[in-house]
C-alpha cells in the first residue's frame, strides 16, 4: 500500500506535484520521459526550489542538460548558481559505492537540509531508476526503500520523482513500485486520465482539443452508469479545461430529471463552467475546491 503522509494521492500530472510527495513515473522510449523531468524541474526553479536530477547513468551530461531546454538563459543561470543540478545516484552515495536505503536516506536528508541552508524552499529530486543497473543494487532492497520512505516526506519539504524505464524492469516489479508509491504521474504532458469510481468520475491532466474525444467519452460512461442520485464530476486534477469541453460536460447533463451533477473544479474551471451557462442549470451544483 501507498505510505501515508504525501501531500497527494492518486495519478496527478506532473504539474500538480506539492512539497511532501513521492512520485512514481513509468516510461517506455529513450526521449519518452523528456517532458515530464523537463516541467518538474522548471516548476521547482518558479517555486524557488532547489532541484537535483539524477538521470540515467547511459546519458552524458550534455544530453541531460539538453533534455531539460538548457539553452535558455533562465536554466543557465539556475545552473550557475546551482539551484539546478545534475548529478547521478553514485555520485550522491560516494565515498560508499554499495548502495543501502540507510546510506541514501542520509544523503537526501543532507541535501535538504543543505537546499534550506542556501535559502531555498526545499529540495526536489528527479530519480531514474536506471541506478539499479549500474550500481548491481538488489531489486529487493531498492523495492524495501521505495516502501519505507515515507519519513523524508513528513513534514519535509522533499519531493520526489522515481521515473522506472518499463523495458528494462519487470513487470511485477513496476506493479509493486506503481502501488508503493503514494502519487503516480501521467507519463506525458497533455493526456487525460480518467477513474470511474461509483457515484464519481474523477479526471486528470488536461481536457482539450487532443483529448476531447476521451473526455466525452468518461462522461458518457459515466451518466450511463447514473440511476438517479448524484453524480460528482471530480475536475479538480485537471490543470486545463477547455471552452469546448466545458460547453461538452454542460450539453452531457440530464435535463429530465434523472439525478443530480456535482462538479468539483478549481475557481478557473468553475468561472468557464458558469461563463457557458451552468448557474442556469438547477440540476448542476459546481462544488469550487482549491489545491
Amino acid at each position: 500500500m501507498p505510505a501515508a503522509g504525501s501531500a497527494s494521492v492518486g495519478t496527478i500530472p506532473v504539474q500538480q506535484l506539492r512539497a511532501g510527495d513521492h512520485a512514481f513515473v513509468s516510461y517506455d522510449g529513450d526521449d519518452a520521459d523528456r517532458d515530464v523531468v523537463s516541467a518538474f524541474a522548471w516548476a521547482g526553479l518558479a517555486e524557488r526550489e532547489k532541484v537535483l536530477v539524477l538521470a540515467a547513468p547511459k546519458l552524458h551530461e550534455d544530453d541531460v542538460w539538453d533534455r531539460l531546454d538548457a539553452p535558455g538563459a533562465l536554466l543557465g543561470a539556475a545552473r550557475e548558481r546551482g539551484q539546478l543540478v545534475v548529478s547521478s545516484m553514485r555520485a550522491l552515495i560516494h565515498p560508499d559505492e554499495a548502495f543501502t536505503p540507510q546510506r541514501q536516506w542520509q544523503r537526501i536528508s543532507e541535501e535538504t537540509d543543505q537546499a534550506l541552508g542556501e535559502g531555498y524552499k526545499g529540495l526536489r529530486t528527479y530519480i531514474d531508476m536506471h541506478w539499479v543497473g549500474d550500481l548491481n543494487a538488489d531489486v529487493e532492497m531498492m523495492k524495501w526503500r521505495e516502501s519505507h520512505a515515507h519519513h523524508l516526506f513528513v513534514d519535509r519539504p522533499y519531493t520526489e520523482i522515481c521515473a522506472y524505464d518499463s523495458r528494462w524492469f519487470t513487470p511485477d516489479v513496476l506493479t509493486a513500485m506503481h502501488e508503493a508509491h503514494p502519487c503516480r504521474l501521467l507519463p506525458a504532458l497533455g493526456a487525460l486520465h480518467v477513474e470511474h469510481t461509483p457515484g464519481t468520475v474523477r479526471l486528470a491532466g488536461e481536457a482539450d482539443l487532443a483529448t476531447r474525444q476521451e473526455f466525452i467519452g468518461a462522461l458518457h460512461e459515466a451518466l450511463r452508469r447514473l440511476d438517479g442520485g448524484e453524480l460528482t464530476v471530480d475536475l479538480s486534477d485537471l490543470i486545463f479545461l477547455s471552452a469546448a469541453c466545458a460547453v461538452d460536460l454542460l450539453r452531457l447533463v440530464p435535463a429530465d430529471g434523472r439525478g443530480r451533477i456535482r462538479v468539483r473544479c478549481g475557481p478557473v474551471p468553475a468561472r468557464l463552467l458558469k461563463q457557458a451557462g451552468a448557474d442556469a442549470m438547477p440540476q448542476l451544483l459546481l462544488s469550487e475546491v482549491e489545491r
